[in-house]
């Protein structure tokens, strides 16, 4: 991820005067006709459609997104609330939590650079370490030995020598699952509503009737009885100190 950070950064200067690139020749028998493409502006867009997804995954976004959506299928809502929903709460959390992170890479590293004390490069070094930080507190010692292991690196590497790229997976590994093990909390009680609700309906002997049914409006109740939604955002919060 901090190549990609660099690259791009470096071809933003670069794109306005880059010399365009032969990279093919169209011949038609009386002449040819050069086809310039700037391969600047090509690695820019390719690196631009991919950092999103990549600056997500060293986020919170994974683990709140999962356990949004294990929490809407332990309710028995389908598509309530839509994926756009859960997608901008998981972004609103997000930026929340990361909060004190952004602060500091703003502060420490794209404030210098604006002013010139520092060079673009040494920018991208700065931003990486409270990233950094936050990750290797989130990353489980068994995940980061097993990224290590299959990635063939050594196993006595300090946490500042473990490389970003081998960081990464196993940041997203922990992540994954710490957000079913708090899903599984959610579930539990959710659960046990629909177990009694199953129980109670075969004992009557309304066998056609699907739990499902009477089940859902007695989980929203208790859900909204209890203010769910505090309590899981509190609980995210929470999870990641």
């Amino acid at each position: 991820m901090r190549l990609l950070l660099v690259v791009c950064l470096l071809l933003l200067p670069s794109i306005a005067s880059a010399e365009g690139i032969t990279l093919l020749t169209l011949d038609d028998g009386d002449a040819s006709q050069a086809v310039n493409i700037k391969l600047e502006i090509l690695a820019l867009m390719t690196a631009i459609s991919v950092l999103p997804a990549l600056i997500l995954m060293a986020t919170s976004f994974t683990r709140i997104i999962v356990v949004l959506a294990v929490l809407r299928q332990a309710l028995g809502l389908q598509q309530s609330p839509p994926n756009k929903v859960l997608l901008g709460i998981a972004l609103i959390l997000t930026i929340f939590i990361m909060r004190p992170v952004g602060e500091q890479i703003y502060s420490s590293a794209i404030v210098p650079y604006d002013q010139g004390e520092i060079t673009i490069v040494e920018a991208t070094r700065t931003a990486e370490i409270p990233l950094r930080a936050f990750m290797l507190a989130q990353t489980r010692e068994t995940d980061l030995e097993q990224m290590l292991r299959i990635s063939g690196e050594s196993l006595d590497l300090t946490p500042d020598e473990v490389p970003f790229l081998v960081l990464m997976p196993a940041f997203v590994l922990s992540e994954l699952k710490t957000a079913f093990q708090i899903g599984f909390l959610l579930f539990l009680p959710f659960l046990v509503i629909d177990l009694v609700v199953a129980s109670v309906l075969m004992s009557m002997g309304m066998m056609m009737l699907s739990p499902l049914i009477i089940s859902l409006p007695f989980k929203l109740m208790v859900f909204v009885m209890v203010d769910g939604w505090s309590m899981t955002v509190s609980t995210l919060a929470a999870s990641f100190g």
